[in-house]
């Protein structure tokens, strides 16, 4: 059962000792939120948020009317803006805490998971979202909440000031409401109207997906319960103020959506999700999605149904769906194996073969705001743009694809072949021989006699270091979990 520790996680380490019982070993992993290991420093959500007002407010109000004319000096003068408020180290810094607990942390299994949820409550690349605010989304609000309800979890990420801003739930105004009829509108021309990318990604991608049947019409009544949601806006801040409940937007009267009435007011919105998360589609859509993630691109009933007891069971509580959907990968591990994303490709990569990874706390504390930064600083971000696997910078809301035909295309995989050659130079000088990855394939995987043939053949020692990795590191075993 080798392989299940690569499945559920990223594999054991060289220096870690084999667990007996790898199905004890990985649900104990789920029982709570542990702790993060990272020793440097963690900046807020609020912190990096005053970083990204500066940015945005230096860049819109200052820079473009002093430098209106002048293209030249404006980009200038915006590439300084972008040192001094860090937009280049923040999400290098936040990658680095992610691999760190995956890597160096006793819970991979919890923190595959994180990923997983992070990718699923997505933030696209827009906005400047991946420069300050995504990382510690999804370390703030998705993390702390994998040991509470799936309810709780919908209901913070869907008020949380990364949504509401990614979704433009701001500028979405009850046709009805007491400001529609305000002058400014009208002196302005700017008609109160609903924004529904909210309502719609809640309904399509969060709760019940489209399976269950909604219409139009029920989008757009749930935009009615979402209006008032949005950012304080201040002619410092923009729209970076904190989320409020704004009545002055929002539509009043009763709502509809699914057939079930709501009141107006600012707990619609809480009694809604309820009812979606409640939802069967909304249960057979998260052990859809859990197993498409850890087993097969087509799951089974006989998989996904296991998962749906267990959300029914437990009212939705994700340390009981996480059971769930790791027995069920245990239960079908020597019969599916799952094709990996770049990124949990990667992190297995660097864990399995002791890498120098991630940067570590001292080299990342070191930098000063203003400087551009170090190569180092920035080496967590560029090597995951070049894999094209942005953790942070999904191309759309529903977030990276988890259908292995999507990460198997030639280029992609050339990508790979490129990092494995070039990884060596983050192997440890001691690591450097045939005893080293004698262990790591041993401890990986469930026919180490297969993969050992293959890489260590009698050339082997005319072989140029770095070739080992090549090898090893896209083996069709090591590629697949």
């Amino acid at each position: 059962m080798k392989n299940f520790f690569r499945k559920v996680g990223y594999g054991i380490g060289v220096n870690e000792d084999v667990p007996n019982d790898p199905l004890t070993w990985a649900l104990d992993q789920v029982k709570d939120v542990p702790e993060i290991i990272w020793k440097g420093k963690i900046y807020t959500e609020k912190e990096l948020r005053k970083h990204y007002r500066d940015w945005v407010y230096g860049d819109r109000k200052k820079l473009r009317k002093k430098y209106k004319n002048d293209k030249t000096q404006y980009k200038i003068q915006k590439d300084k803006l972008r040192h001094e408020t860090g937009q280049k180290f923040w999400e290098s810094l936040e990658i680095s805490i992610r691999h760190n607990e995956a890597i160096n942390s006793k819970y991979p299994v919890f923190n595959k998971l994180w990923m997983f949820w992070g990718n699923f409550f997505a933030i696209s690349e827009k906005d400047f979202l991946a420069n300050y605010s995504t990382g510690p989304y999804q370390r703030e609000i998705i993390r702390p909440n994998l040991n509470q309800t799936f309810e709780k979890l919908v209901y913070d990420v869907t008020t949380s000031w990364a949504m509401m801003h990614h979704l433009d739930n701001s500028e979405s105004a009850g046709p009805k409401s007491k400001t529609a009829s305000q002058d400014w509108r009208k002196k302005k021309k700017e008609p109160a109207t609903i924004n529904e990318n909210h309502a719609r990604e809640l309904l399509e991608l969060h709760t019940v997906s489209p399976k269950a049947g909604y219409t139009q019409e029920d989008i757009i009544q749930l935009a009615y319960i979402m209006t008032g949601w949005q950012r304080k806006y201040s002619k410092t801040s923009l729209e970076t103020g904190n989320i409020w409940f704004n009545y002055e937007y929002h539509q009043p009267g009763k709502k509809n959506v699914l057939g079930k009435e709501y009141k107006s007011g600012k707990k619609a919105l809480a009694a809604v999700i309820k009812d979606l998360v409640n939802h069967p589609n909304c249960r057979e859509f998260i052990a859809e999605r859990l197993c498409r993630y850890l087993i097969t691109d087509e799951p089974t009933k006989d998989m996904k149904q296991p998962i749906i007891d267990a959300f029914k069971k437990s009212d939705g509580h994700l340390p009981e769906i996480h059971k769930a959907a790791i027995e069920v990968a245990f239960k079908f591990n020597d019969k599916f194996r799952k094709f990996q994303t770049p990124e949990n490709w990667f992190i297995q990569v660097a864990k399995v073969g002791d890498l120098q990874w991630p940067p570590l706390p001292d080299t990342m504390d070191s930098y000063i705001l203003g400087i551009p930064p170090s190569r180092k600083q920035r080496s967590p971000e560029r090597l995951l743009r070049n894999m094209g696997h942005h953790p942070y910078r999904a191309k759309q809301p529903n977030g990276w694809s988890d259908h292995s035909d999507d990460w198997m295309s030639p280029e992609l995989l050339i990508r790979r072949l490129v990092f494995a050659q070039r990884s060596f130079a983050f192997t440890k000088l001691e690591n450097n021989n045939q005893e080293f990855y004698e262990k790591v394939i041993s401890k990986n995987f469930d026919n180490p006699d297969k993969i050992l043939n293959y890489t260590m053949k009698q050339d082997s020692k005319m072989r140029r270091k770095y070739e080992m990795n090549i090898l090893l590191f896209n083996h069709p075993e090591f590629l697949k979990a």
